[in-house]
């Protein structure tokens, strides 16, 4: 079992070797504007492209709560979009990270990390613009990622 290592920094810039991916949380309902994406799309068009792409043809694919699309930015980086929040706006429903989709997309992610031999860089995924607290966020992080080895590193912000 490896347990995440909390770091000050910006997840957009990973501090490891090897191959890296950098894991976010989007909401199911096409926004992008707010929040980390805009330090990703700062550094990288293609997440914004992809995301917004996979949205539009949602029809035809498995675009949803629990979805993940891994989109490679540098030969050795890839971004993870992970679909892990209802909408962008704090309701009747609670907030909007769903922590059940997230616990979907860490597993889904932990596949693809062990498949590219890649750590896994992330801010406190779900627990911005999304609502979540991250007492309920790290041990799903433990469970899914940590539990199968992959290297976990959680960037706070300065």
């Amino acid at each position: 079992m490896t347990p995440p290592q909390i770091i000050r920094g910006d997840a957009t810039n990973p501090q490891a070797k090897g191959p890296k991916i950098i894991a976010h949380l989007c909401n199911d309902i096409g926004g992008w504007g707010k929040g980390f994406v805009l330090a990703l799309s700062r550094r990288w068009p293609e997440p914004e492209r992809d995301y917004r792409q996979w949205h539009r043809h949602r029809a035809e694919n498995d675009f949803g709560l629990g979805a993940v699309r891994l989109v490679r930015v540098r030969p050795d980086i890839w971004v993870a979009n992970m679909v892990g929040q209802r909408g962008t706006r704090h309701g009747s429903a609670g907030p909007p990270v769903r922590y059940d989709a997230v616990e979907r997309c860490l597993t889904i992610l932990a596949d693809h990390a062990r498949e590219l031999g890649a750590s896994v860089h992330m801010p406190r995924i779900g627990c911005g613009l999304a609502g979540g607290r991250w007492e309920r966020i790290e041990p799903i992080v433990v469970a899914t990622l940590g539990q199968r080895d992959v290297r976990v590193t959680v960037y706070d912000h300065d």
